[in-house]
């Protein structure tokens, strides 16, 4: 069995629908429920043995170190995070209390139960964490992409407090021997994100025939990452990472917020013309005052997950972006019948 956290979320039920098509093992699936949590996500496992749901939050150690002791897991993949910049900026509190203090309490959890094992059990533990691209802070225009080794400089709240789970994982490692494996991934798209994401966020605006606020000039820089392409790379990452290490996870797809906006409204003229506005979605779009710390760009350099582990993205943008516009106006279409 693995262990998930956070697995009612964006990523996390994308990576637990994944994990549990492709494989038989089962996944102990902890999650607090915050607004961004979904059971209904996680609706298609309803009838699955091999999917155990709890509701928990990491920061209560008691019961997770109970709950690891109970399932007896040989892998914990930690995806549980409070994510959007905009939130971070309104309230930082929420961020450090779940990012830092709770991967703080987990990590002390997984420790005092990886101690307890013994033999190839010991030996086989993984502890993999999900990180972001924005804790190493904004490139210029031209400038090389991030690497591993790039330094760490967080421009925002939600950024600070995932460089600080970061280090802590790093720290675990390096102190006490957890096995551990760090991932920094680009910007996320796909099915079952929550609608403060500027996807799913401008597809609700658009079918509403609401503006589509976009901040300042639109020309901020994202490296975009299909979800199921993400979730293929942390199993392999699971798989065969090397122990104490990190990998950058990336689309290798460089777009303008602007471009991806444009994208989206060609397609919702396509496969929503219904609900257009004269001149075609595009007209709703509208620039608001930037926010703050927002970083300019962002990219990744692939290289070592590609060579190493011979992961890279399959999905080509457009492609992805179908698919998820697609599935978004399929939602949209249930809630209406």
């Amino acid at each position: 069995m693995i262990v998930v956290t956070g697995g009612a979320g964006f990523i996390g039920s994308n990576f637990v629908l994944d994990w549990l098509a492709q494989c038989d093992e089962p996944v102990l699936n902890i999650d607090r429920l915050t607004y961004a949590g979904n059971l209904g996500y996680l609706a298609p496992l309803a009838a699955d043995p091999g999917h155990v749901f709890v509701q928990a939050d990491i920061n209560d150690r008691a019961r997770i170190a109970a709950l690891l002791a109970k399932y007896r897991p040989r892998a914990v993949v930690h995806f549980a995070a409070e994510t959007h910049v905009d939130r971070s900026i309104e309230g930082a509190s929420a961020f450090v209390t779940a990012n830092v203090n709770g991967t703080l309490n987990l990590l002390e959890a997984v420790r005092g139960y990886w101690e307890g094992l013994g033999g190839t059990a010991k030996s086989a533990f993984r502890f993999l964490h999900i990180s972001t691209d924005e804790v190493f802070g904004s490139l210029a225009p031209g400038e090389a992409p991030f690497t591993e080794t790039s330094r760490y400089a967080p421009n925002n709240p939600y950024a600070a407090s995932k460089a600080a789970a970061d280090h802590l994982v790093r720290a675990w490692h390096c102190t006490y021997g957890l096995p551990t494996l760090t991932v920094n991934c680009s910007n996320n798209y796909g099915p079952r994100q929550y609608p403060e994401k500027l996807i799913p966020k401008m597809v609700a605006h658009a079918l509403a025939g609401e503006p589509l606020p976009i901040y300042g000039d639109g020309e901020q820089v994202r490296d975009w990452l299909y979800v199921s392409d993400h979730c293929a790379a942390l199993r392999r990452v699971l798989e065969a990472g090397r122990i104490g290490d990190s990998y950058n996870i990336g689309g290798n797809c460089e777009r303008t917020n602007l471009q991806v906006l444009d994208a989206l409204c060609r397609l919702l003229d396509e496969l929503a013309p219904q609900t257009a506005p004269a001149g075609g979605y595009r007209a709703l779009i509208a620039h608001v005052a930037d926010r703050p710390g927002h970083d300019r760009r962002y990219a990744m350099n692939t290289g070592k997950i590609e060579r190493e582990l011979g992961w890279r993205p399959v999905v080509a943008f457009d492609d992805g972006l179908r698919q998820t516009v697609a599935w978004y106006l399929k939602q949209s279409e249930s809630r209406g019948k």
